[in-house]
């Protein structure tokens, strides 16, 4: 009696080698990976560009680390989308925000989580935090055919070292450049005022509750001079994506938690009038 094998699986996805997922499809299917699936795009110019990211803030406080993102998305100088996510999981206990070309940003999202998730599974364990921020260095490099070309996808990276038992911040630069940042850091559009804000108001040990607002007023501040930079929309209930990561994990801050922050902010603003302006 013969057996039929052809719903076997190739031999390439049952060969020992590395626990690398992205070097396991650089291998097997090296057309599937982004930065070679836009290679040989052209340029583009500003008014036909895709989407772009903008301003993502990143600071540590007392329990690990906040990361928060405005929700503009844009294209030349018009608004391509309001409430667009850059700020998402990366696993259980980091977090990556997104500026840049927003398609391949996310594209490098995507595939950072699964490199993760496929890394624990064939381990059997996590990367280190370290380990991590070396490994999406290795992937924003992989896309500096792309950054050439003028479409660039910079991540900022954030989380909880399970070791040390502190939050971290890591920056990255198109050619994949790692820098580990000190305190707090901002990339994209609007992160010269954004940290600008964030100099003034960060401070040792800072409870959550107040580094989530430090977090929200240095958006607003890059709003107030980043045409490409969104504050928080009370009217329409759109505000920034927010994460805190700790000991306990990964959380989203609430809307309604954000309402309240943004409302107190708006108070404190409106208590104080910037002079200069019409009486």
């Amino acid at each position: 009696m013969s057996i039929d094998r052809g719903d076997r699986l190739p031999p390439a996805f049952t060969t020992p080698g590395s626990a690398s997922f992205t070097e396991f499809l650089a291998s097997y299917a090296p057309e599937l990976l982004p930065g070679r699936r836009h290679e040989g795009l052209v340029a583009p110019d500003a008014g036909t560009a895709g989407a772009h990211a903008t301003t993502i803030v990143a600071l540590t406080y007392a329990d690990g680390v906040i990361m928060a993102g405005d929700r503009r998305a844009t294209m030349g100088t018009t608004i391509a989308h309001r409430q667009i996510e850059k700020v998402f999981p990366a696993d259980d206990f980091s977090a990556i925000g997104i500026a840049g070309t927003a398609g391949l940003a996310v594209e490098l999202v995507r595939l950072f989580q699964l490199e993760l998730e496929h890394f624990e599974k064939i381990e059997g364990s996590r990367l280190s935090l370290e380990g991590k921020a070396n490994r999406l260095a290795t992937m924003v490099r992989s896309n500096l055919g792309l950054a050439i070309q003028g479409l660039a996808a910079v991540p900022l990276f954030g989380g909880y070292d399970l070791q040390r038992r502190i939050g971290r911040i890591f920056s990255y630069d198109v050619v994949g450049g790692r820098y580990e940042e000190q305190d707090h850091h901002s990339v994209g559009s609007g992160s010269v005022f954004a940290r600008g804000s964030l100099k003034k108001l960060w401070s040792h040990g800072l409870d959550a509750d107040r580094a989530i607002e430090v977090a929200l007023h240095a958006l607003v501040d890059a709003a107030d001079e980043d045409a490409a930079t969104a504050g928080p929309d009370a009217i329409r209930g759109i505000y920034p994506i927010v994460a805190k990561v700790s000991a306990a994990g990964y959380e989203q801050v609430t809307t309604a938690e954000l309402a309240r922050h943004t409302e107190a902010i708006a108070a404190q603003r409106a208590a104080r009038p910037e002079r200069g302006g019409a009486s």
